[in-house]
């Protein structure tokens, strides 16, 4: 009895092995080590803390809707995204929209008072505060603390006094000015500021070789203020890190991580994390351009008062990045963020996001059991413009290389309705299928040059398509992706040339879905399956 029972555990415990074993990327080498990066994908701006026994993190997400992702993890390594705090972006009426490069920039995550906090700014309309009781939600309606533009990377404090502060940077684009923290009093209810102007604390106008500045994070030990910040730009800056006495300063600085003669360029903004044993840990990203800011974890030790991220580097008290470490926390499981999907629950996968705030009636999993019904969406700009599209279902690039394969049927339809897979950047590649006054073709589309507004290309590869298809794309390295088309899901024939992917606004490129027309058709696509795959 004892065997019959063991058994299907262990059939079980082999098919959960044998799955893992499928996905992209699995930063868990099995070994007690890990490698970098533990997110190997467009986790933006990451921002993590422990409470009790469990990681917690959240990222920029962008005019991504649901935004600011939410991650958990027993080790730091191994993550899974358990939800989203924001269900829609606000305000909503402006986010109806596409609004490539605005949305949710830089969060901060804490835990206060009994509850989790995340402020988050949107350059345009200023910085939000949004609670939960618990991680997973529900958070609470987004209210806004600070209006403005450019007003961007804020960072709370509470201090041990009772008081409390806000310190953020600045978006040149938007507010003219950039390369400088400035420092707010705070209602310790953060219900509003009492420091209307805010005092400049950290010039990076004024320190040599200093540019860009930003992405603040605001902490507290051992009597020191201490400000974590990256300067010099996403893809080849560095991380800094201030410290004073005083809240107000003056702070000295010291770059504490860079590059280095490793491969991983601008490694800087995250998030200092102590673990259960007492370690210090430091979680930051890394710009991929095409595949996004992926998310690396680096061991953090102390010298003479200051941070040390990373392994020792040429230069003494600047860390360089490691790109295999032990874990934080032995004999926890491998885990990495959903990317396949069969449809078969009532709910989209975690995974998926819209391209703006979606609408009731933009899909259903009931209609149809185990399908994706996908109504086909009129929208006359995307006529030759797929990105203007508000309903492209997508997710981010799981791994440097996989296959993503699909099955869809388009029912119905009016002369332009088009809706397939998708490789979603500011250029872009889609395979799908087109009405074309009766004819139903399959076309591989292609928009280029990387540019706010690129400009399609359309070859006709059947020019009577049949109303299901399989459609596949299988990345290489360099983000180099190729497309290929099947009419009986066995014999798979390639589309095109290689496309090569290019990220889109402040985001990496994204794979998913589309379902568009000029005009109401009533037409839908059903899609059986989303399969990502090493």
């Amino acid at each position: 009895m004892k065997n019959a029972i063991a058994l299907p555990l262990l059939l079980t415990a082999f098919a959960a092995l044998a799955a893992h074993a499928e996905v992209p990327w699995s930063p868990d080498l099995g070994n007690g080590q890990y490698r970098n990066p533990v997110l190997n994908a467009d986790y933006s701006d990451p921002d993590a803390i422990r409470v009790g026994d469990t990681y917690y993190m959240t990222s920029s997400s962008f005019n991504s809707v649901p935004g600011l992702p939410l991650l958990q993890s027993k080790d730091m390594v191994n993550w899974e995204l358990v939800g989203h705090a924001l269900p829609k972006l606000v305000p909503a009426e402006h986010f109806a929209l596409p609004r490539h490069g605005g949305g949710v920039w830089a969060p901060c995550l804490r835990y206060h008072d009994g509850k989790f906090w995340i402020f988050y700014p949107d350059p345009d309309h200023g910085v939000y505060v949004t609670t939960a009781e618990r991680f997973a939600g529900p958070w609470s309606e987004p209210r806004l603390l600070l209006p403005g533009k450019g007003i961007i990377d804020p960072t709370p404090l509470w201090d041990d006094d009772g008081k409390a502060y806000m310190l953020h940077a600045w978006a040149k684009s938007r507010s003219g000015i950039n390369n400088m923290l400035t420092l707010r009093a705070m209602a310790p209810d953060a219900s509003r500021l009492l420091d209307q102007e805010g005092k400049v604390v950290i010039d990076g106008n004024k320190l040599p070789g200093y540019r860009t500045l930003e992405g603040p994070k605001f902490y507290k030990h051992e009597g020191w203020y201490y400000v974590f910040a990256p300067a010099g730009g996403v893809e080849h800056g560095w991380q800094s890190v201030f410290r004073s006495r005083q809240i107000e300063g003056p702070y000295e600085d010291s770059i504490v991580m860079e590059q280095g003669d490793t491969p991983v360029n601008g490694p800087h903004q995250g998030a200092w994390v102590r673990a259960q044993d007492g370690k210090d840990w430091f979680l930051h990203f890394q710009d991929r351009k095409a595949y996004g800011r992926v998310v690396h974890l680096q061991p953090m030790t102390w010298q003479d008062g200051w941070p040390v991220i990373g392994q020792p580097g040429a230069k003494p008290g600047v860390g360089n990045p490691v790109p295999t470490y032990a874990k934080p926390v032995a004999g926890q499981p491998a885990a990495v963020p959903a990317t396949s999907d069969e449809f078969a629950s009532r709910t989209l996968g975690l995974q998926w996001q819209w391209n703006a705030n979606p609408q009731p009636g933009w899909y259903s999993l009931t209609a149809r059991p185990g399908h994706l019904r996908l109504p086909v969406l009129a929208v006359p700009d995307s006529r030759n413009f797929l990105r203007a599209a508000p309903n492209i279902l997508a997710q981010k690039l799981p791994a440097a290389t996989f296959t993503a394969e699909t099955k869809i049927a388009l029912h119905g339809g009016a002369d332009g309705d088009r809706a397939g897979l998708i490789l979603h950047g500011m250029s872009y590649a889609a395979l799908g299928l087109r009405k074309q006054g009766d004819a139903l073709q399959l076309v591989y589309t292609t928009c280029t040059p990387f540019a706010p507004r690129c400009t399609e290309s359309d070859t006709v590869l059947l020019q009577k398509a049949p109303a299901t298809l399989t459609l596949r794309m299988t990345m290489a390295e360099d983000a180099q992706a190729r497309f290929a088309y099947s009419t009986d899901g066995k014999r798979f024939i390639d589309a095109g040339p290689v496309f090569a992917a290019t990220k889109g606004h402040w985001v990496g490129a994204q794979m998913g879905l589309y379902s568009v027309g000029t005009q109401s058709s009533g037409a839908y696509v059903d899609v059986d399956y989303f399969r990502v795959v090493r």
